[in-house]
């Protein structure tokens, strides 16, 4: 029994357990559907079959094994994405379960370097450049609102198409439903001068509207 090996694969689980921590807190701060404990243990487990992977390489099975952590993650990051309306929602979750996956496998595989710079790279990702993206996003001239009215919404639809038309925006209905009594209609808008602050503020001002997404 050598002692100093299983201290070693100790110290790569615990590193694996602060890169998925680390990683996890953002995901816990957005409340996201994978959070802390989640990138934790995907992270720690990665590592943990990569280990493995690695003692059984004299049988054949270490690239076996990895393929299959890859294969599995991606059965876990399909599940938080999800479809609502035209839009979708989880891929940043899904991509970020991914490389949580690879980081923990380069720590299985004493690649230390390379989980270190991955992390500080996904970190400045998540947390420096999303003021850079808020401000790319003001400058769509494509916004998808998602509109939900008091059931029929009376003649909303009319009064709502007109207020586009005098606004020189232009528009297209891609979906009217109906969720239990209410009205869910699905706008795809282009405004020419990108106030979209006029659309907000006339169906927060409208008596018909129950709620709407962006």
């Amino acid at each position: 029994m050598n002692i100093a090996i299983y201290i070693e694969e100790a110290a790569q689980i615990s590193a694996a357990f602060i890169v998925g921590a680390i990683l996890g807190i953002e995901r816990e701060f957005r409340s996201k559907p994978a959070g802390f404990r989640t990138m934790i243990l995907i992270s720690v487990g990665s590592c943990l079959y990569t280990i493995l992977s690695r003692e059984a390489g004299g049988l054949g099975a270490s690239d076996r094994i990895a393929s299959n952590i890859v294969t599995g993650i991606g059965f876990i990051g399909a599940g938080v994405i999800f479809k609502e309306g035209i839009s979708v929602n989880g891929l940043t979750t899904a991509a970020l379960i991914w490389i949580t996956a690879a980081l923990g496998m380069a720590i299985g595989y004493h690649n230390y370097p390379v989980a270190i710079v991955v992390t500080i790279i996904v970190v400045v990702a998540l947390f420096v450049l999303e003021p850079v993206q808020r401000y790319i996003n003001r400058f769509h001239r494509v916004k998808d609102y998602k509109i939900r009215t008091v059931e029929k919404g009376n003649n909303f639809q009319q009064e709502v198409e007109d207020f586009f038309k005098k606004q020189d925006m232009t528009f297209r209905c891609m979906k009217l439903i109906k969720e239990n009594k209410d009205a869910v209609y699905l706008y795809r808008i282009s405004s020419p001068d990108r106030n979209y602050d006029l659309i907000n503020h006339f169906l927060i001002s409208h008596n018909d509207v129950r709620s709407f997404d962006v």
